[in-house]
């Protein structure tokens, strides 16, 4: 091997090639019939909605690491790319869009909204897709989907109309989630509780039969208005005798009755609440139970409608000060309390949700839900990692409601309904006749059978929940409902790689719709991660605006850099990571660390590589092996059982979906084992003039860790490793280092005893070059070293090291003993481990000058001491400063004071 590496490494042109080079030759295009055993994972869709944040990048770093592992362990690997349209996401963005111009949804039609709907899919998705590329992601994109794309459409016709065949989706009347903002029905996950300062209204109802009245409380006015009864507990004996009566309602007029109900706290408030069953989920259920009328006061644009009289067509919040002001002119109101409470928002538009009574269409959950928990309790199906997760996972099944799945939006799976209406049209009403089917024609054909050839058919308007086509993307991506050669060999996927954030809005949804749909749970294992959090902490989102583009990190530092210091901040699954990271500068201490790294593998490689060039070794990628074990020195059997002892450990760690802890080892030992220590260890091995054959079993072994060690870091950091495997090897680019094995263990090559006796030598070599800096003395300046122990085993491999160790700390001599006849006078000394070591100072510096650093060095901590014993003397510091800060104080002179005697120790010996 001749070739060799530029003196700098390019980041930015290195990876640029290597993309290039993947794209080109379709590396990571699978083939389903290849066989052996398959792993899988499809992508978490990111949505189309602009460009993705650091934790976009986190994730797919994760995953990828994954998918290149196994793809090295020699398994039939596909990672599945793709991206979700997002419907109420990007609906919004348009509509703002629309806003600006003037316009509504409504002036450009469905048609044209849906065109400029596609234009922005087309310019974000691409954007997306560009950066996943830029992550050096190992995808085959040659499959890659879109939630709105022909198949997967296919795959929610299917879906939807299977599941209302079977009777799992129906039509009907329910109380909502209804963001005015969006004017759509949201799920309750999409639903963000937030604790208010509110307040506590109290009003008086009077009795019909002019006999009193009974007070309630409300912390929405406004909804008195559509009241259909007041409710207490059937227990209390305060208003046992009023069941049955009537109140006259406020405002209205209207009578309402006294209901009797469990549900009612005595003990809260006035033990008496109003009843209002189309605008709050617990009075809907009362209001079922008491057969009580629905009144509905709102429109779908949050403003109150002909059912409110005098305030109709008023904004919800301007009426409810309206009705309060009115209430209090008819001499109603009693009260008003300050009260902090919680109100439910829509987490997409951003405002107050209104439960609203709508025809809507649901998907009854619970046949679905038990489906699930009897996988997970029977089956540990899937398995979560970490455990805790699994229990979140049921407690949510057990607990779920039916699903609301229509939105009244335009972008996304339009509803395959059809109603049948009189050839001049007419309103859709909850009695309109409709049919479920995968087409018009088909819907067509049911609705002829039932009301003859004259019947007209007007679709839903409305689209499908975004999490429902979401649901079904473990399986739709691979072919589903077709028994396509993907869906054969991938199905069920290998791992879900997602955040904790959405278990419920998207785990929970796959799992019951691939259980339901395909007998099966969609993955074997979900690997549950943290978010990551900007500088401050917060969760990083689009609608905060407070994402970190991962391209102006990229751009700085590259791609290996961001992904490496992300995979590493991982210190357990499931935890958050926070980067550092200064918006003025784009600038990042951690990434730039892990840029500091790639630049020391390649600074590495280039010097092994230097030592090839003026040696007659050739390295064969394809056959390399490790020397003849009677050929190797003890340091080259050292790093050998360190390399195999890292090989085993990183392969348990990933195996385990410790792939934070797997980096760092990885981290660990190439800094440290192989750069500061074995490549020291055997430099004056390499020199001119020494002995051959060690020359050549050092560069065998260098060649052989090298290849391993980039290798086992390719899935973390994959360019930085291509380029210098490339170029270590001269393979052909088809035959990159991303298709090659992954390194396995020889366990005949470990040796504890052999890293208990480098410990020792490493401990040793640290514990001289601290006293050689405590002495202020050049590297250059040869010293003689004193060692001392009782312990013969001690003794015996500090002999066997003495060339490594006069090598590293530039001792000239170096004297080995069980006892000292006399501890040498003007000397410094430390331990390490039961080893004393000692420094004689006499011939290698100017004493006095020495000492004369020592006392300048005391004067400056009396100094301290004194400063910090002024502060804690001072009534007024003990008086105003924390209890906190009182104890850093004394910390602080504490430590001081242990500096100074340690000083002065020293200043006495001499």
């Amino acid at each position: 091997m001749t070739a060799n590496l530029p003196p700098q490494y390019d980041a930015k042109t290195t990876e640029a090639k290597w993309q290039q080079i993947w794209e080109t030759n379709q590396t990571y295009k699978v083939d389903p019939a290849k066989g052996g055993k398959p792993f899988c994972i499809v992508i978490p869709p990111p949505n189309v909605t602009g460009s993705l944040h650091l934790g976009h990048a986190f994730e797919s770093s994760l995953i990828d690491a994954l998918i290149r592992y196994h793809r090295m362990c020699g398994d039939n690997t596909l990672f599945l790319p793709g991206t979700d349209h997002a419907s109420i996401a990007v609906q919004t963005i348009l509509e703002k869009q629309l806003k600006a111009e003037g316009k509504t949804r409504y002036d450009v039609g469905r048609e044209k909204f849906l065109e400029r709907a596609w234009e922005w899919k087309a310019e974000s998705g691409g954007t997306i897709v560009n950066q996943l590329k830029r992550m050096g992601v190992s995808a085959d994109w040659t499959r890659e989907r879109f939630t709105l794309d022909e198949g997967l459409s296919a795959a929610v016709l299917e879906a939807f109309v299977r599941l209302h065949r079977d009777g799992l989706i129906y039509r009907g009347q329910y109380l909502v989630n209804w963001c005015p903002a969006s004017q759509s029905a949201v799920s309750d996950l999409e639903v963000e509780n937030k604790e208010t300062n509110g307040n506590l209204w109290y009003f008086r109802y009077p009795l019909s039969d002019g006999s009193g009245y009974i007070e309630v409380a409300t912390t929405r006015p406004e909804t008195m208005l559509g009241d259909t009864a007041v409710a207490v507990n059937p227990k209390d004996e305060r208003y046992q005798h009023l069941i049955g009566k009537t109140l006259t309602l406020p405002i209205v007029g209207r009578e309402i009755p006294i209901v009797g109900d469990d549900f009612v706290e005595a003990e809260f408030g006035t033990g008496c609440v109003k009843v209002t069953p189309a605008h709050d989920p617990n009075d809907f259920a009362m209001g079922k139970r008491h057969n009580l009328p629905l009144i509905n006061i709102m429109n779908k644009d949050g403003t109150l409608n002909e059912n409110a009289g005098e305030f109709n067509g008023q904004e919800r919040f301007a009426a409810r000060r309206n009705i309060v002001a009115k209430l209090e002119e008819l001499g109603n109101l009693v009260k008003i309390e300050a009260y902090k409470h919680t109100v439910p928002y829509s987490d997409r538009g951003k405002v107050p949700v209104e439960p609203l009574l709508s025809t809507q269409w649901f998907v009854k959950i619970r046949p679905m839900a038990d489906n699930c928990l009897e996988h997970l309790d029977n089956q540990n199906s899937p398995d979560f990692v970490p455990q805790r997760w699994g229990k979140v996972y049921r407690d949510w099944l057990v607990k779920l409601q039916d699903w609301c799945i229509s939105r009244q939006l335009w972008w996304g799976h339009q509803i395959p309904a059809w109603y049948a209406v009189s050839e001049s049209g007419g309103e859709i009403t909850d009695n309109t006749p409709f049919f479920v089917a995968k087409n018009e024609e088909e819907a067509k054909a049911q609705a002829i059978e039932q009301f003859g050839a004259d019947v007209k058919l007007v679709r839903d308007p409305d689209v499908l929940d975004t999490w429902f086509s979401s649901g079904l993307w473990p399986f739709s991506t691979l072919g589903w409902p077709e028994n396509t050669a993907d869906l054969e060999a991938y199905y069920p996927t290998s791992t879900l790689v997602t955040g904790y954030d959405i278990i419920f809005f998207w785990v929970a949804r796959m799992t019951m719709m691939a259980g339901y749909l395909t007998g099966k749970m969609p993955f074997k294992d979900v690997y549950i991660h943290g978010l990551v959090l900007d500088e401050n902490g917060k969760k990083q989102s689009k609608s905060a605006n407070n994402g970190i583009d991962p391209l102006l990190l990229i751009d700085k530092y590259g791609t290996d850099a961001l992904r490496y210091t992300l995979v590493r901040e991982v210190v357990g699954a499931g935890q958050d990571i926070r980067i550092q990271y200064n918006r003025k500068t784009d600038e990042s201490e951690s990434v730039e660390a892990s840029r500091n790294f790639t630049n020391k593998i390649w600074n590495a490689a280039r010097f092994v590589m230097m030592n090839f060039e003026t040696s007659e070794f050739k390295i064969d990628s394809n056959n390399l092996t490790t020397p003849a074990i009677e050929s190797l020195e003890v340091a080259d059997k050292w790093i050998l059982s360190r390399f195999h002892q890292t090989v085993e450990q990183t392969r348990d760690y990933i195996d385990r979906y410790g792939l934070g802890e797997a980096a760092k080892g990885l981290y660990e030992f190439f800094w440290g084992d192989f750069c500061d220590w074995y490549i020291e260890l055997v430099k004056s091995r390499l020199q001119e003039g020494a002995d051959p054959q060690s020359k050549l079993v050092v560069l065998q072994t260098l060649a052989f860790v090298l290849d391993g060690i980039l290798k086992l870091l390719h899935p973390f950091m994959p360019h930085v490793t291509a380029e210098i495997w490339q170029t270590l090897s001269e393979s052909d680019e088809r035959n990159d280092i991303s298709i090659q094995p992954y390194p396995t263990s020889d366990l005949s090559l470990i040796n504890p005893e052999l890293d208990r006796e480098f410990d020792l030598l490493i401990g040793a070599t640290r514990t001289i070059r601290n006293l050689r800096a405590e002495a202020d003395l050049k590297r250059a300046i040869k010293v003689s070293i004193i060692l001392q122990s009782d312990s013969a085993a001690e003794r015996e491999i500090l002999e066997r090291g003495k060339t490594y160790l006069c090598d590293l700390a530039q001792i000239e001599n170096l004297t080995i003993v069980d006892k000292l006849a006399e501890e040498p006078t003007q000397s410094i000394a430390s331990v390490f481990a039961t080893v004393q070591i000692i420094l004689p100072l006499t011939g290698v510096v100017d004493l006095e000058a020495f000492k004369a650093k020592i006392q300048k060095k005391i004067d400056k901590i009396d100094k301290e001491i004194e400063s910090i014993s002024g502060r804690l003397n001072n009534a007024k510091f003990i008086e105003r400063a924390t209890p906190e800060v009182v104890q850093q104080t004394k910390d602080m002179l504490a430590e001081a004071e242990k500096q100074k005697e340690i000083l002065q120790q020293r200043l006495n010996q001499f």
